[in-house]
């Protein structure tokens, strides 16, 4: 009975400090998984960069994109336009002209051994 009655009043002494210590204990974990959990300030800093990352991605698409479509207006009604593309492209000339095509570079081979050979 009085190892019962030592030790409550020994709880009953410390009952504020493990009191506090419980709360600090908590606070901590708390803040813990408010900056490293699943959706905490670390991750939120990672998607808000690919989020900037990608409108800017977004916004060079869409100027590519109308660089494109205006390529496209020019292909189907600028004249000059067309005549280009079909010099370079189909090696037109006009009366007169002479067009100089350049080889193909030559891709180097490798000797086959047996580190570079293709599998059968």
């Amino acid at each position: 009975m009085q190892l019962v009655q030592a030790i409550s009043e020994r709880f009953h002494r410390w009952r504020g400090k493990l009191a506090t210590g419980g709360v600090a204990v908590f606070a901590l974990y708390v803040g813990f998984h408010v900056v490293f959990g699943p959706n905490g300030m670390v991750v939120y800093q990672h998607k808000k960069a690919e989020h900037q990352r990608l409108l800017q991605e977004v916004q060079e698409m869409q100027v590519e994109n109308k660089r494109l479509e205006q390529g496209i207006q020019n292909l189907k009604s600028d004249p000059k336009t067309i005549e280009k593309e079909a010099r370079e492209q189909l090696k037109y000339a006009k009366p007169g002209e002479v067009v100089f095509v350049m080889p193909a570079p030559k891709v180097e081979q490798l000797p086959a051994t047996s580190d570079n050979r293709p599998p059968k």
